[in-house]
């Protein structure tokens, strides 16, 4: 199997796995997660997002934390910004990097942003255009790449379509999310077979949501594509508001152990992740749904191998 010698995790746990969680949490401890997973050995935090606090009352502290979180000169810290009057305030709150987002699937982009997906490209691109000007790169998320709860499934040519318009504007990485979690390997084969024809392997992100247990098996095939970069969130935390039933995204600890034990270097603390998660559990309540956490709490006795 050729496999990567090194991939790199992108946490977006403070944003994607926090903002539909119903009850508020407390800004302080938002920031606490964010200085946690600082000292994990990440190199890239997508710690909040600019969207109206209407849409996503989670994240009305936006601001507030970027203010209060240690910032480690080695970590990228990232939000995602929605259109002009988000890029202003993302910009004030002095974020390293712009995350742009929009799905591959019309039903869902219309559900999630109120626009066609022709109608989203021009308020994207005043986006992208003065993150650059204010010298910030800028990352594009294309959501619903391998089915849509409303369109159903995804052709690889409508996401290869939606990428083109979001690299001409001067995005230099797109994640490709399985939004609702319904991916298998033969899917993702497919889509990567498609995506690679177009772009460099270098120019993709993979970004799983583990509804029906089949995330990791979708990131192995990915890396058999040469992928080596994929998005996760602390704990699994996650969902997606416009999608019944989805649950959250990969696990980072999950997804640390599975490269880890096929050799592949992250220089991030399995450990140390796995601690995070427990407190960010104890902060929500409940229980998490990562393994690596499970057993981190005793739950699962671990196997001795002789």
């Amino acid at each position: 199997m050729q496999l990567p010698k090194r991939v790199q995790i992108k946490e977006v746990g403070p944003r994607d796995g926090l903002q539909n969680e119903k009850v508020f949490i407390e800004t302080a401890h938002k920031v606490a997660l964010i200085d946690r997973l600082s000292e994990t050995g990440l190199d890239y935090i997508e710690v909040t997002s600019f969207v109206h606090p209407k849409w996503i009352p989670q994240l009305a502290d936006a601001v507030d934390v970027l203010k209060a979180i240690k910032r480690q000169k080695d970590i990228r810290y990232a939000a995602l910004v929605p259109n002009a009057k988000g890029l202003e305030r993302a910009l004030a709150a002095e974020i390293d990097e712009v995350s742009v987002f929009m799905s591959a699937s019309e039903g869902h982009n219309q559900s999630n942003i109120n626009k066609s997906i022709d109608e989203t490209f021009p308020v994207l691109k005043e986006v992208v255009d003065g993150a650059l000007a204010a010298g910030k790169t800028v990352r594009g998320y294309i959501s619903t790449v391998i089915a849509c709860p409303y369109d159903g499934y995804t052709k690889p040519a409508q996401v290869v379509r939606v990428a083109e318009k979001l690299f001409d504007m001067g995005i230099t990485e797109i994640s490709l999310g399985d939004t609702i979690g319904v991916g298998v390997p033969t899917q993702v084969d497919a889509l990567l077979s498609e995506m690679l024809r177009h772009f460099k392997a270098e120019q993709l992100a993979m970004h799983f949501h583990d509804t029906r247990g089949t995330a990791l098996a979708n990131v192995v095939t990915s890396l058999t594509h040469g992928i080596t970069k994929f998005d996760s969130a602390i704990g699994g935390l996650g969902g997606c508001p416009y999608a019944q039933g989805a649950s959250g995204n990969v696990a980072t600890e999950d997804l640390l152990y599975l490269l880890h034990e096929m050799g592949i270097e992250t220089g991030v603390e399995l450990e140390r992740v796995q601690q995070t998660a427990l407190y960010i559990e104890g902060i929500l309540g409940k229980k998490l749904s990562s393994k690596q956490v499970a057993i981190a709490r005793g739950e699962e006795e671990s196997c001795q191998i002789s």
